[in-house]
C-alpha cells in the first residue's frame, strides 16, 4: 500500500497522534485508530506498519464496509473448493496474506457479530479456518482497525462485542479533525496549490488572496483533508491566470443554478388556475420583490443590491468578468460590490 500523500501538519493535536502512532509502532499489539472521515486513519495504519519490525512483511488492507455481509468472513478468511455455492476453488484469506506483516480492517464496526465472533478468536489464537476446512491455520498477523464510529456506543447498543473491544484496543489513537488543527489549513492548503499548479505547468506558485485565505479558514471541513484537497485542486485548475493570487474558492462542486429542485409529491402539486398540467422548470430563482415598507432605506438598498448581484452571478455561471460586462460595471467596481458583500469567494475571475 504505497502512497503519494505525506503526513503535513505543525499543529499539537496532529503531532501528538502521529507521536502516538510511531510509538506504538514497535510493541507487537493491535492498535484502533478513530478518526473522521478524511482525517488520515489509512495514514496511521501504514505508519504503524512501516515503523514496526514488520515493515518488511505485507501491509494487506480490507475495507469491512465494501462487501456484502453474506462475503465478508470467506474475504477474511478464505475458503475451500466447494464450500458455497460459486466456490469452485479454494481462496485464501487476508488473514493468510498478512502473515508476518499487518492487517489493516478500515470502517470496522460494520463488520457482522458472524464475522466478530471469528475474528475474535483469530486475534485472541492466532489461528484462521476457512469456510468449508476441518482445520485451523497459524498465522502471525498484527491487527491496525479504523472506524469513525464510537465503539464503546455501539458494545452498549449490542452491536459490537465487548470482548473484541477490549482485546483490539491496546491503544486507541484518537485524529484530529482539521478544523481543531490550529494553523494547518494554510500549511495544507499551500502544499496542495503548489502540487496542483506543477502538475498543470505553471510557471509560478502565485498563492491565494487574503480573502481566499480567510474562506479557507472559516470553511468547517466536514470532510477534512481529503475535501480540502479537493477544494484546492478545484481551484487551481479553474484559475485561469497564474499571474495573481487565486481568489475564488468553491466548497460545494454541486451549487449551481440549475441544479433539479426535488420532485414534488403528485397528491401535492396543485393544478395551474383554469387546469392543466404544471410543469416546474429549474432555473435561477426569481428575486424576491422589495417591500415598499422600509424603516431603513440603507439596509434595504444594501440588501436588495446583494440579490441582484447574486442573481446576475448565477445567470453567468459565476464568471465575475461576464457579470461585470452584464451589469454594465468595471471588473474593478463588481469586484468592489462583491467584496462589500462577502461575494468574492461565490465568483470566478
Amino acid at each position: 500500500m504505497e502512497r503519494e500523500a505525506q503526513f503535513i501538519g505543525q499543529s499539537g493535536p496532529f503531532l501528538d497522534a502521529v507521536e502516538r502512532a510511531s510509538r506504538a509502532a514497535a510493541l507487537n499489539r493491535p492498535v484502533l485508530v478513530i478518526g473522521e472521515r478524511g482525517t488520515g486513519k489509512e495514514l496511521v495504519a501504514e505508519r504503524l506498519h512501516r515503523l514496526s519490525p514488520r515493515w518488511a512483511g505485507p501491509l494487506v488492507t480490507m475495507n469491512c464496509a465494501a462487501l456484502p455481509e453474506t462475503l465478508i468472513e470467506a474475504e477474511l478468511f478464505g475458503h475451500e473448493a466447494g464450500a458455497f455455492t460459486g466456490a469452485t476453488k479454494a481462496r485464501v484469506g487476508r488473514f493468510e496474506e498478512a502473515d508476518g506483516g499487518t492487517l489493516f480492517l478500515d470502517e470496522l464496526a460494520t463488520l457482522s457479530q458472524g464475522a466478530q465472533e471469528r475474528l475474535l478468536r483469530a486475534v485472541e489464537y492466532g489461528e484462521v479456518t476457512r469456510i468449508g476446512a476441518s482445520r485451523a491455520l497459524r498465522v502471525d498477523v498484527r491487527i491496525v482497525a479504523a472506524t469513525n464510529e464510537h465503539l464503546p456506543d455501539l458494545v452498549d447498543k449490542g452491536r459490537f462485542r465487548a470482548d473484541l473491544l477490549d482485546r483490539l484496543s491496546f491503544e486507541v489513537i484518537t485524529l484530529p479533525p482539521l478544523r481543531a488543527r490550529e494553523g494547518d489549513i494554510a500549511v495544507l492548503a499551500d502544499h496542495f496549490g503548489r502540487r496542483m499548479a506543477s502538475e498543470l505547468g505553471w510557471s509560478r506558485w502565485p498563492g491565494f488572496s487574503p480573502a481566499a485565505q480567510a474562506g479557507l479558514e472559516k470553511h468547517d471541513w466536514p470532510g477534512n483533508v481529503r475535501e480540502l484537497r479537493n477544494v484546492i485542486e478545484r481551484a487551481i485548475y479553474r484559475w485561469e491566470d497564474e499571474g495573481r493570487p487565486v481568489d475564488a474558492i468553491q466548497f460545494d462542486p454541486f451549487a449551481s443554478p440549475w441544479r433539479m429542485a426535488p420532485l414534488k409529491p403528485v397528491e401535492e402539486a396543485a393544478p395551474p388556475p383554469g387546469g392543466g398540467a404544471s410543469v416546474e422548470q429549474p432555473g435561477t430563482p426569481p428575486l424576491a420583490q422589495p417591500s415598499l415598507d422600509c424603516d431603513d432605506l440603507r439596509a434595504a438598498c444594501h440588501a436588495y443590491e446583494r440579490q441582484l448581484l447574486e442573481a446576475a452571478l448565477r445567470r453567468n455561471r459565476f464568471n465575475q468578468r461576464a457579470t461585470a460586462a452584464a451589469l454594465k460595471l468595471t471588473y474593478d467596481q463588481l469586484r468592489h460590490a462583491l467584496r462589500r458583500h462577502d461575494l468574492l469567494e461565490k465568483g470566478a475571475a
